[in-house]
């Protein structure tokens, strides 16, 4: 999308905002002079600069296990030259084609990645549980995007409108992706650092492979406390074929180490939050592509002169005059590759939290200028006891990167799939176009996959062990969401029934100004029911509030609050928008004051007349500033399931486990700042 109209634009002067993908983000702009597009191409050329350690540092350091991952026998000249082949057609089609190609063009206004790619897509088509619309009917960004989406689906759109199977696979592989990516963070780390480490072994063999696993080890607790703060001929895909019909399924065997050439890759697509479409592009195309394409050659060459150093085919053709400082490099390289996983997955665990799909975990902003840039606790230090324990257990190099290439194949071949959807649903990409991208993607990816998945013994079931933990937390939360706002739909409190509990005559309004925090919008929480009957009270002024993420990375800040009256006296609705890279980081005082602005604001605009003219306006403003000086006060629902005997076996297991999560996870009041003073919980059963 390249535009929306900026309704805060003055008389005097017009202002267009650009949301430009491709540099990830909106800005105000006139007429752009000669000087702006200079300083705006020295920023891309800084931008490009900083991508070469955070989204290309795990594609620098695979040169260091890609051949002693492969499980060569007796290679021969010509089984390097295949091997190369592969590995230059790889990086070819798959990183400057697909990722750099075409992949960087599917964003969700400047977001990438797996997860972005559902979101986009389930935005398009009005899909899942988060809603594509926003409150106000002038939200002129979600509004536009949704129209884009919805005029004149495709057939294929309204098929997965319409089939709630096709809907559930969708959602499946997401998590799937996601998932795997959680995995490439674990597994990055480990297999990097042990690489790199691995190579104090080529001057002093005496070294055991003990020590290098706890140097490892070490070496990654460091990084995760730190977190707070003349081969060319080869180029013809001729030997590609040669390789094969020499070696058959050997050589078929033998994909299962090429495919770690191209490890990182995802990482293009993943981290364009961070950064933009052209500094990636940069990046790429300029240094990591062909330096990639001359290191692997570098190796080959050496190889065919010394054809069984495959297994250290890093460290061995270094000069021995150069050894140690290019030791100290690797190492250092493989912790920003390291640090460029791990960032990943703290941004993939804060987006799916947003969208409601992961347990509530602390999040904390790093950068006070770069949203993406975050930090979990509870998230790093679980990655760092899983990191080390992949180390110290598998310490053999070989059966994490039979497990680090399970996650590579099965990241590419989702993203394939997605980016296919993408192309048919969105951007109407012409079928003969779509059927080629198709059939080249998924038929290499496919094959890749098949030669990963026969290391499954071999260390390959680790990201499955990983990726099923995972998605047995995601979908009990995701399950045990669904039943409760299932049933708050179902029970929820009408304004003519909130009216008839008002008019008994023994409920009291008392004075104060109550946030009162629902999740359903069309109706109010059946806990108010509960509250009122029960206190037989209701606060002079309450708000009834709903955090509300739309399937948009980002909302315009003079767009993100959105307040209404709900026809009785004292009693009003507040919807706070935001998108899944919006930060919820205001202070309790900062959240009340725009709150109590935006109503202010309603309340003098919605009569059309100056508030001054108006007696009934100034008494509601007066009953306003009076609620707010006696006091204020947050009420949210506790809620739990209350599971009969009534209930099947399946929402025993699932809702218990549910009840685990919620118990021990965050709440989200916390992320709006507000006093622990200042918070009621009330308790209710929910029946299952």
């Amino acid at each position: 999308m390249d535009r929306v109209r900026n309704s805060s634009a003055t008389e005097s002067e017009t202002f267009q905002v650009v949301v430009d993908s491709a540099t990830n983000g909106s800005r105000l702009t006139s007429h752009a002079s000669n000087a702006d597009e200079g300083r705006f191409k020295r920023e891309n050329l800084v931008l490009a600069y900083k991508t070469l350690g955070v989204v290309f540092g795990g594609l620098v350091t695979s040169p260091l296990y890609v051949y002693p991952s492969m499980p060569l026998k007796s290679p021969t000249e010509d089984d390097y030259l295949g091997i190369y082949s592969i590995m230059f057609w790889t990086l070819t089609l798959i990183g400057v084609v697909k990722y750099a190609g075409i992949a960087l063009k599917a964003d969700d206004q400047g977001e990438g990645g797996t997860f972005a790619l559902y979101s986009l897509l389930c935005r398009n088509m009005d899909i899942g549980i988060l809603s594509s619309r926003p409150s106000n009917p002038n939200f002129s960004l979600a509004d536009t995007m949704f129209d884009e989406g919805t005029e004149k689906q495709s057939r294929l759109a309204k098929f997965f409108k319409k089939n709630i199977l096709a809907r559930r696979l969708l959602l499946f592989i997401a998590m799937l992706g996601m998932c795997m990516v959680i995995g490439d963070g674990i597994l990055t780390p480990a297999i990097s650092v042990l690489s790199a480490i691995d190579g104090v072994r080529a001057p002093f063999p005496s070294v055991k492979s003990s020590i290098v696993e706890a140097l490892s080890a070490v070496v990654l607790i460091i990084l995760f406390l730190l977190q707070k703060f003349g081969i060319f001929k080869a180029i013809s895909p001729h030997y590609i074929f040669r390789f094969f019909w020499r070696n058959g399924e050997e050589g078929w065997l033998l994909l299962s180490g090429t495919v770690l050439c191209i490890t990182g890759s995802e990482a293009m697509f993943a981290d364009l939050g961070h950064f933009n479409r052209s500094s990636i592009q940069i990046a790429f195309f300029c240094t990591i592509y062909p330096s990639l394409v001359l290191t692997y050659a570098g190796q080959t060459a050496y190889l065919i002169k010394n054809l069984n150093d495959h297994n250290d085919g890093f460290y061995k053709f270094i000069p021995t005059t150069i050894y140690w400082p290019m030791f100290v490099i690797s190492t250092l390289a493989a912790i920003v590759a390291s640090q460029s996983l791990i960032s990943a997955t703290f941004s993939v665990i804060k987006q799916s939290v947003v969208l409601d799909y992961f347990p509530r975990v602390k999040v904390v902003h790093t950068s006070p200028s770069k949203e993406g840039e975050v930090y979990s606790p509870e998230v790093n230090y679980i990655l760092m006891v899983l990191c080390v324990a992949v180390i110290l257990i598998f310490g053999d190099g070989k059966d994490i990167g039979n497990a680090f290439g399970v996650v590579v194949s099965l990241v590419m071949l989702i993203t394939t799939i997605l980016l296919t959807l993408v192309m048919i649903i969105i951007w109407r990409t012409p079928p003969v176009l779509v059927a080629l991208y198709f059939s080249v993607f998924f038929v290499m990816e496919g094959v890749y996959v098949s030669a990963v998945f026969t290391k499954i013994a071999e260390g390959g079931w680790i990201p499955f062990a990983i990726s099923f933990i995972l998605a047995f937390i995601m979908f009990g939360w995701y399950y045990g969401r669904q039943r409760k706002i299932e049933y708050e739909l179902t029970h929820k409190i009408t304004i003519d029934r909130l009216r008839l509990l008002l008019s008994d005559p023994s409920v009291q309004r008392v004075p104060g100004f109550c946030f009162f925090y629902t999740n359903i919008q069309d109706g109010l929480t059946p806990i108010l029911g509960h509250y009122v009957k029960n206190m037989k009270s209701l606060h002079q002024v309450t708000m009834f509030t709903t955090l509300r993420y739309l399937l948009v990375p980002k909302v315009a800040p003079h767009e993100r609050i959105v307040v209404n009256k709900l026809g009785l006296k004292g009693v009003y609705g507040c919807v706070i928008q935001y998108g899944y890279a919006d930060p919820l980081n205001l202070e309790g005082e900062d959240f009340v004051s725009l709150v109590t602005n935006s109503l202010l604001a309603h309340i003098q605009g919605s009569s059309g007349c100056l508030p001054s003219s108006d007696p009934a306006i100034q008494e509601e403003i007066c009953n306003l500033e009076e609620a707010r000086s006696a006091g204020i006060v947050h009420i949210r629902g506790k809620t739990r399931f209350h599971v009969g005997k009534s209930c099947g076996w399946f929402d025993k297991i699932m809702l218990a486990f549910y009840e685990v999560l919620h118990s021990n996870c965050r709440s989200a009041l916390p992320a709006l700042g507000v006093p622990l003073p200042q918070r009621i919980e009330v308790g209710m059963l929910y029946e299952a």
